[in-house]
């Protein structure tokens, strides 16, 4: 293996996508002592290949899996996604609290994020409501963030939020962030949640917490990766319900669930 390549490897000129060539990296960890897959990790699934690729990009944009793109990619100039792209996803775990009138209480994500480059110094989240008249929650930083530049639109079920780090990430680095949602009554009704991944995650997990006396009739995983069918899975009612995906993405992850009538 040249200089050349593992330079161009590195920038991002170019990328191991080969069979030898993965092989190559997994030698690679053997040699730098990280833990198997720390590199191929941040490599990605393999980009499309064609003439066309000139005028297709390779990323989605941010706004792809939400139903009114336009709206958010609105909501989201008013913040700072620079370092979105140099962030990799290694796992993020999501746990969502039902009450027992079934409405949505809360929302805690925690995720752990590594530098592709010098310099990313926060994490943008976007949060939206189906239910438009119902007042947006508060969000708080809870380890290792702080709050930055926030884009309310009530009249859209749309708030934007920069979770600054506590000092800008060199290349390399990881960092665990964590933060909560909290909605204020009248509580939206729950009867889903779902993630939406423009670039791929390691390790998903999402739980529902519902309250012991007020459990769904029936409850199901739904993911969908990039242009793909929607998969549907069924899964046993209880009062805690969760999912774990690994290496997903792109695409849509989330668990939905109906109430008795």
């Amino acid at each position: 293996m040249s200089l050349a390549t593992l330079s161009y490897w590195q920038s991002g000129r170019s990328r191991p996508e080969r069979r030898d060539s993965l092989t190559a990296v997994e030698l690679l960890e053997e040699v730098l002592e990280v833990p198997a897959g720390t590199l191929s990790a941040s490599i990605g699934p393999p980009r499309r290949r064609g003439r066309w690729l000139s005028t297709v990009p390779d990323r989605r944009g941010l706004a792809t899996y939400w139903p009114r793109p336009d709206t958010v990619e609105d909501a989201v100039a008013g913040v700072d996604i620079r370092w979105d792209e140099r962030l990799t996803r290694i796992s993020q775990h999501d746990r969502v609290t039902i009450g027992a009138d079934r409405g949505e209480r809360s929302y805690h994500s925690r995720q752990v994020l590594r530098a592709e480059a010098d310099g990313p110094d926060r994490w943008v989240v976007i949060m939206h409501l189906d239910e438009h008249d119902r007042p947006l929650p508060e969000i708080r930083p809870l380890r290792h963030c702080r709050l930055g530049r926030t884009v309310r639109r009530p009249a859209d079920g749309l708030l934007v939020a920069e979770l600054l780090f506590d000092r800008p990430l060199r290349k390399g680095e990881t960092v665990i962030t964590e933060h909560e949602l909290v909605n204020v009554a009248p509580y939206p009704p729950a009867t889903n949640y779902e993630r939406k991944f423009r670039l791929p995650v390691r390790e998903f997990v999402l739980e529902i917490c519902f309250d012991p006396a007020e459990l769904p009739a029936a409850c199901e995983v739904v993911s969908q990766l990039d242009d793909a069918d929607e998969l549907v899975r069924a899964v046993e009612v209880a009062a805690e319900v969760h999912g774990v995906e690994l290496n997903f993405g792109p695409g849509r992850y989330g668990l939905r669930w109906t109430w008795p009538q």
